[in-house]
């Protein structure tokens, strides 16, 4: 029989009242038996924390018996306290026994003992290695174009359908919004294109004139210009220029609508957001790019013209009857072909970007930096392709 000598657990100083908590300490035979009593809660176990730590503190013991039938009221103050005491013998290899506890303590002592076992004692788990982040890394960016295909998909979708201002409702055309838009991104772009192609076509021809002069070649840099700039440098330097200015223009203008919930009432009112905001940008840079394309041209060559005049002394005569050579119409039309695609690319790219900004100002400037980088890319990447065709079919 198991022999358990009472003891207050309180300190002399303590008050003394009724209900204040006790434990009463037994141990026969290599078994500690430990009764408690009284009300456990918050304001009352600082009476008994010093003795309970000495209890952990014993050894010799094989078993350990708690009895809490005596508890009058417990929370998770005193919960945590119990649980301490029998985790400690736990640790040493003592079995643990707990009897007289009520449904409501046993819940409690429960959940104490899972949330403190929760925490790991070696520390937290360093992060996984390089390779595994790195994959992690690919994984997510593979969705994330999966859902900005599927994005795009419906963009295009839409407008492929029609302009669809009124949900189900018809097919309105805005054409004003579209001269608009037209004005904004082909007409306004036309100074910083001319300028830049010029001084690409200049440049262009001013290292082919130095490189081909060791072969006495020097009237061969119209053939240069020529082909360089139709077939590839003048769509592919335009895309570049609208991407940059345009592209950045659409997704800071979308998604500051969706930032003020203006998206939001345009569904409410029962208005389609692609065809109010979309749909007229889409037009307006697969009709702008192809024109800004052309000036960009006649730009570049005539930079090439001026470099070569300055720098071979061809003069401009000699250069355009050479240009009327090394050119024909299918070296214009390579050039022009491409830029409709490139426009559709830059604008659904833009709205995507535009329509996944949230409600801060951080997440509009990173959708429109990766608006920029995403439309430079994508239309690299397709001027790359065309190439590709265009060898396969002999254009």
């Amino acid at each position: 029989m198991l022999t358990i000598r009472k003891r207050d657990a309180s300190s002399e100083a303590a008050q003394n009242g009724e209900h204040r908590p006790r434990v009463s300490v037994g141990d026969e035979g290599g078994v500690l038996g430990c009764a408690f009593s009284g009300v456990w809660t918050t304001r009352t176990v600082a009476l008994v924390d010093a003795d309970m730590r000495k209890i952990e503190r014993r050894g010799g013991a094989k078993q350990l018996m708690l009895d809490l039938s005596h508890i009058e009221k417990m929370d998770t103050a005193g919960a945590w306290l119990i649980d301490r005491l029998a985790s400690a013998f736990e640790k040493k290899g003592v079995e643990v026994h707990m009897q007289g506890q009520s449904e409501i303590a046993s819940i409690l002592l429960g959940a104490v003992g899972a949330a403190v076992r929760r925490e790991p004692e070696s520390g937290p788990p360093g992060p996984p290695n390089i390779i595994l982040r790195a994959l992690e890394l690919v994984g997510r960016r593979v969705y994330e174009m999966r859902d900005d295909f599927f994005a795009s998909m419906n963009i295009l979708g839409a407008t492929i359908r029609g302009a669809q201002m009124k949900l189900g409702r018809g097919h309105a055309v805005n054409l004003a919004a579209i001269f608009n838009q037209i004005d904004r991104m082909g007409v306004g772009a036309i100074p910083v294109v001319v300028l830049m192609s010029a001084i690409v076509g200049a440049i262009v021809a001013q290292q082919g004139a130095y490189q081909l002069s060791y072969f006495g070649a020097n009237i061969f840099v119209v053939d240069l210009v020529g082909v360089l700039i139709l077939r590839e440098l003048g769509v592919l330097m335009t895309a570049i220029m609208l991407a940059g200015r345009s592209g950045s223009a659409i997704t800071a203008e979308i998604g500051s609508m969706k930032m003020r919930e203006e998206v939001d009432a345009l569904k409410v009112i029962g208005l389609n957001p692609i065809g109010v905001l979309v749909f007229p940008r889409l037009v307006a840079l697969v009709i702008g790019l192809p024109c800004l394309t052309i000036i960009a041209n006649f730009a570049a060559l005539g930079g090439g013209i001026v470099a070569a005049w300055l720098y071979s002394d061809i003069p401009p005569a000699a250069f355009i009857d050479r240009l009327r050579v090394a050119i024909d119409l299918s070296t214009i039309f390579a050039g022009l072909i491409k830029a409709p695609f490139m426009a559709l690319i830059i604008g659904i790219i833009a709205s995507v970007e535009g329509m996944k900004v949230g409600g801060s100002a951080e997440s509009l400037g990173l959708h429109v930096t990766a608006s920029v980088v995403k439309s430079i890319f994508v239309v690299i990447i397709l001027d790359g392709l065309f190439a590709m065709f265009y060898a396969a079919i002999g254009f």
